[in-house]
């Protein structure tokens, strides 16, 4: 995999919450999106997601407990988890899916 500039790349994308596939380690499978501030529909996965924040921070909703994740945090939603975003969420954000 080259080197990525994931702030850099996620301020090219034409929208906001709409991750790319940047590559694959082993099973994980490694995305990047950009944060607007507007809440993300809640959703549930079938594999783990390791939620990493670049830049600004993330707001979540996880089992009616708000979850807060700054810079250089990353939080880990076990699969079968239903979580959504908050409201306020913004920056650069990496999704590693296991």
């Amino acid at each position: 995999m080259p080197l990525l500039d994931f702030a850099a790349i996620a301020g090219q994308l034409p929208d906001s919450w709409k991750s790319i596939r940047l590559g694959q380690v082993g099973p994980a499978r490694i995305k990047v999106l950009r944060m607007d501030e507007q809440a993300y529909e809640e959703e549930v996965h079938d594999y783990n997601e390791g939620l990493l924040v670049i830049s600004g921070h993330l707001r979540l909703s996880i089992a009616d407990e708000e979850i807060h994740v700054e810079t250089g945090q990353m939080y880990l939603v076990e699969a079968g988890t239903t979580h959504a975003v908050l409201p306020d969420s913004q920056g650069t954000l990496v999704i590693i899916d296991v």
